[in-house]
């Protein structure tokens, strides 16, 4: 689920109805859960945001950017938590315990669950049904490495032999979504890079406890023994007596861990030996300082003036807290301003230190303008409320205003899965390997003369470069350089030939002499001109000029556009696979059919979206601007202004 990167396409606050709703649906979906344990995850006077995804994911996060549940399909039927909201309640689900740590290393490096690996207990297999949420456990170690689903019940189990799927993991310590929170959390010393272990805090508590149970069985024998009559009763009801003990000290142990579990602080992933940074309570003049900090190191580092305008709670989540120092959760709540939108205003209001006020400038088109303002000077950043959403918008950034020319950002070291979300694309899709598309050359019969005559070989390609050196090399074995003047090569009947013969009209007199910044493109254009077109490990030589990526929007029936796509295969792309990943990112359908009277396929899509498959097919698969071609005339194409100002944008040729 979360082993591509992925980027949220809006965060918006959970409302009061919508937290009611989610907390009916957490109950009725895990039944083992109380009251007190959701309102443990989800605190009463918590804000919970939900992030959406492209692949209808919603993600549910607490303040500091912790999630605690993920939605698969978007509806509220298919809910799990996750692994921070299992290390805080970790009788949630119901677990399979691993065989070992080791099996640990195939569920953390993203494989689902089989059922050899689980350790079955001594009573027999628990019993479940298909399609129910559980969580993966490692022996000695109280805190789940991962979720997911059953993929058969425990009678099919059986019926099968244990043999198969067991869980199909969802999500995982170590994968992304794990990794998408600040600090990379663990809840403790078991849990190294590679693999999970046992807790050495939780063995060395049930050593002590079994050293104890030890005594005190040793004790009941000696007295036994020298009583020298055991009661059958009796010794029919111990093992019972002696089971029902261990489920209670069992219980106590599950308690303790999850209260354990429950007042730690989630610390950042250090080695078993070093110990835990103390959590500092901030006070309300610290927050108000670290925002202004954070907002302004946004501003230098994240912040573009390509994504304005933006929602508030974006530059809140996206790009404000991620600049927050290392083990400092900020709370807008816990500043002086309590709401976000009275954050922004604040930065207009008098009396704070930079003396600001707030102004609405009718050359604004009454947009109130909030920030820092000195005389002379324009607000640092503009802010509009959205009056549907109820909710600020940031307009625009001056980069000129004095405060923000005298903050000097901090330098933050690259984490690795910061460099993994740069590195793939949004929608949960995939980026293309990389395209490379290089011009060369085969020698035809006008010029292989010239090639024999320097033992170079005329049945492979060569580069713009390497057939320049050809015919430089032929030039300086037969001396053709001009004696009075160096940058004229004189031309004998063979360099004559290669270079202009069936290339001028007959009676027209053969040239003597050429330049020597004239020959190269002249003997290149002698050659037969192929493409060599490389992604990743597939590469393909087209002879001739590379055919366009041809896109054109239709109008059928109902006046409903269509848009088609083809000329794929020339770029090593698969029509199928690219359906289907437009299918997800624009939200509509698509087929891929023959083209007829053709060879090939091309994509069909519903609607016009003509600027945004070009500008994909830049950004994504890396296709040249040059090689996109959009057909057809301007009433036909349906282009509005913002599409028409994309295509200009991306330089795309238009008929």
């Amino acid at each position: 689920m979360f082993k591509k990167a992925v980027e949220a396409k809006s965060h918006q606050r959970l409302s009061g109805a919508d937290r009611k709703k989610l907390k009916r649906t957490l109950r009725d979906r895990f039944p083992r859960a109380s009251d007190a344990d959701i309102d443990a995850l989800l605190p009463p006077k918590t804000e919970i945001t939900v992030s959406k995804f492209q692949n209808r994911v919603l993600v549910y996060s607490v303040e500091g950017g912790f999630p605690v549940f993920f939605d698969v399909d978007g509806r509220g039927t298919d809910i799990f938590p996750t692994v921070f909201a299992l290390w805080k309640v970790p009788e949630l689900l119901p677990c399979f315990m691993l065989k070992g740590g080791e099996v640990s290393r195939f569920v953390i490096g993203g494989a689902d669950l089989m059922f050899p690996g689980i350790s079955i207990p001594a009573d027999g297999l628990p019993s479940f049904l298909s399609g129910e949420p559980w969580a993966v456990k490692v022996p000695g170690n109280p805190a789940p490495i991962a979720v997911g689903s059953t993929t058969m019940s425990s009678t099919e189990a059986l019926k099968a032999g244990l043999r198969g799927k067991a869980l199909r993991i969802t999500h995982y310590y170590r994968d992304l979504l794990w990794g998408s929170v600040e600090g990379h959390s663990v809840p403790n010393a078991g849990f190294l890079e590679d693999v999970v272990v046992e807790d050495p805090a939780f063995l060395s508590t049930s050593q002590v406890s079994d050293s104890c149970e030890g005594a005190a069985d040793s004790s009941n024998d000696q007295k036994n023994g020298e009583e020298g009559i055991i009661d059958a009763d009796n010794a029919n009801s111990e093992p019972n007596s002696t089971s029902a003990t261990q489920d209670d000290f069992d219980g106590n142990i599950v308690e303790q861990v999850a209260a354990d579990v429950g007042d730690l602080k989630l610390t950042e992933n250090v080695d078993a030996g070093e110990t835990n940074e103390e959590h500092h309570v901030l006070t309300t003049e610290d927050v108000d300082a670290y925002l202004d900090k954070c907002l302004l190191q946004a501003l230098h580092t994240t912040v573009k003036d390509k994504d304005l305008p933006m929602p508030g709670s974006t530059l809140w989540s996206n790009h404000i807290l991620p600049c927050r120092p290392s083990g400092i959760t900020l709370d807008i709540k816990k500043s002086s301003h309590k709401k976000l939108s009275k954050w922004l205003q604040a930065k207009s209001s008098a009396g704070l230190k930079w003396k600001c006020e707030t102004q609405v400038l009718p050359h604004f088109n009454n947009r109130v303008l909030l920030g820092w303002f000195i005389p002379g000077h324009i607000c640092e950043i503009s802010v509009k409320e959205d009056k549907y959403k109820k909710e600020s918008m940031l307009f625009s950034v001056n980069r000129g205003h004095p405060d923000y020319l005298s903050f000097k950002p901090e330098k933050r070291p690259a984490e690795k899965a910061s460099q993994a979300v740069d590195h793939a694309a949004s929608d949960n899709i995939q980026p293309a390997k990389i395209l490379e598309v290089t011009e060369v050359y085969k020698p035809s019969v006008h010029v292989n003369p010239i090639f024999a005559s320097v033992g170079a070989d005329t049945g492979r390609l060569y580069t713009f470069s390497e057939a320049c050196d050809v015919v430089f090399n032929y030039i300086e074995k037969e001396n053709l350089v001009k004696p009075t003047a160096k940058s004229i090569v004189v031309l004998d009947p063979t360099l004559s030939d290669a270079l202009f013969k069936g290339a001028i009209k007959k009676g027209t007199t053969y040239p003597t002499e050429i330049h020597k910044k004239d020959l190269g493109s002249t003997f290149v254009n002698r050659m037969q001109a192929h493409h060599v077109v490389s992604r990743g490990s597939q590469s393909v030589v087209r002879k001739g000029a590379l055919k366009t990526i041809q896109i054109v929007t239709e109008r059928r029936q109902g006046n409903k556009k269509m848009t088609k796509l083809s000329g794929l295969e020339t770029f090593l792309m698969d029509p199928e696979a690219l359906a289907s990943e437009l299918q997800k990112k624009f939200a509509c359908s698509t087929t891929v059919a023959e083209l007829p009277g053709k060879k090939g396929q091309e994509v069909l899509i519903q609607g016009g979206v003509i600027a945004d498959v070009a500008k994909h097919l830049v950004e994504q698969f890396g296709i040249p601007k040059g090689y996109i071609e959009v057909m057809g005339e301007h009433e036909v194409l349906g282009i509005t202004e913002d599409s028409d100002l994309k295509l200009d944008v991306l330089g795309i040729n238009k008929e």
